[in-house]
């Protein structure tokens, strides 16, 4: 399907996203410190941060940040494992319900997507129209799902996210529930964005930052008053052109609605008598496994990294992700690589008769070429 171009972007950001969740599985989260990442335990090595709450956020902890760097900063935060069949049925839950408004979608993620709203070729809607529709979107995500989101709304994607930004912002300083839509156009453009550094614009990183700053540009005010010629013999034309028009508040007005193919299919089992042994643990896996990839042959798909999931009664939760030796389909290596992920999971001992800590959920994910 072609993109079809909008006079209004709004870009839905959910906030602290896994964080939320898990706070929605467990409310007695709420308002404390909480870090999502690895299997939750911040003293093991090569783990990092995946999401963190404002409150944890306020101590220094950031995503991407080492789990045990995140435990000096917030020693008494929640740690809590990575649940990625939980938030991508969270997800599926959110873009389901905005996508019932029956306005055109484009979901860039789990925790993120873009609303167009008044085609190009038909007459602009009013700004407070916009700003309606927003408070609509935020309204409908949380009576569907009880998650809180943002929205920024401009006429093109890349002000939307930073807009987006400056709610985000708002919310974290303590603003309230109005503060939660932000909207730029070109009458606050130069106001919001012309003092701050050039890499606030969206896609504009550290490293096209420092070559700004090599030829003595550092704000977009300043990147804005750099003739185009200049800008593409420093940059090429490509990204010269880009730079050009990021800097006047220009960018992307599309919207493509049909969604791109899926990353990944997963199966997960609550059961309803918790398993004990080993052996059951590997045969309700595979189990699973030859269902998913049931549905990856009909769509003719390749398999290419396979996960397994294992929550005991305590609702202790581990995830493995693991890389098939050889892309492909075939059942026996994913099963394989199923029982090593398993064995991984159940250490120190995988002997098949052995008693196990309860496991009341598995879940299998293949990820997809």
């Amino acid at each position: 399907m072609a993109p079809e171009r909008f006079h209004w972007l709004l870009h839905l950001d959910l906030d602290q996203f896994q964080v939320a969740v898990e706070r929605r599985r467990r409310p007695d989260l709420r308002d404390r410190q909480v870090v999502v990442g690895g299997d939750g335990d911040p003293t093991r090595a090569r783990q990092v941060v995946t999401c963190a709450s404002y409150e944890a956020r306020a101590l220094g902890v950031r995503a991407g940040m080492p789990l045990r760097v995140a435990l000096r900063k917030a020693p008494d935060a929640s740690y809590l494992p990575l649940d990625m069949e939980l938030y991508g049925d969270a997800s599926a839950q959110v873009w389901d319900a905005v996508r019932g408004l029956g306005l055109p979608v484009e979901v860039w993620g789990a925790d993120e997507g873009y609303v167009g709203f008044g085609p190009r070729d038909g007459e602009r809607p009013p700004a407070p129209a916009a700003l309606e529709l927003a408070d609509r979107l935020r309204a409908t995500v949380r009576e569907a799902t009880g998650l809180l989101c943002c929205v920024g709304i401009s006429d093109n994607k890349q002000r939307a996210k930073i807009a987006a930004g400056f709610a985000k912002r708002a919310v974290r300083e303590g603003g309230d529930d109005d503060a939660r839509c932000f909207l730029i156009d070109d009458g606050n453009w130069h106001r919001l964005m012309g003092d701050r550094p050039a890499d606030a614009l969206w896609s504009v990183g550290s490293r096209t930052a420092k070559a700004l700053a090599a030829q003595g540009v550092t704000t977009v005010d300043e990147l804005a008053a750099v003739p185009f010629e200049s800008l593409v013999e420093w940059f090429g034309p490509h990204k010269g052109n880009w730079l050009y028009v990021l800097s006047r508040g220009g960018g992307d007005d599309s919207i493509t609605v049909e969604p791109p193919p899926a990353r990944s299919h997963s199966r997960s089992c609550t059961y309803p008598e918790d398993l004990t042994t080993s052996r059951q643990v590997h045969d309700a896996a595979r189990a699973l496994a030859r269902e998913v990839l049931d549905q990856v042959l009909g769509e003719g798909r390749t398999v290419v990294r396979v996960g397994v999931t294992l929550r005991t009664a305590t609702f202790f939760t581990r995830t493995t992700l693991r890389k098939l030796p050889t892309p492909g389909t075939s059942y026996d290596a994913i099963a394989s690589l199923v029982d090593t992920s398993v064995d991984a999971l159940l250490e120190p001992s995988s002997d098949e008769a052995v008693a196990i800590r309860p496991i009341r959920l598995v879940a299998v994910r293949l990820e997809l070429a």
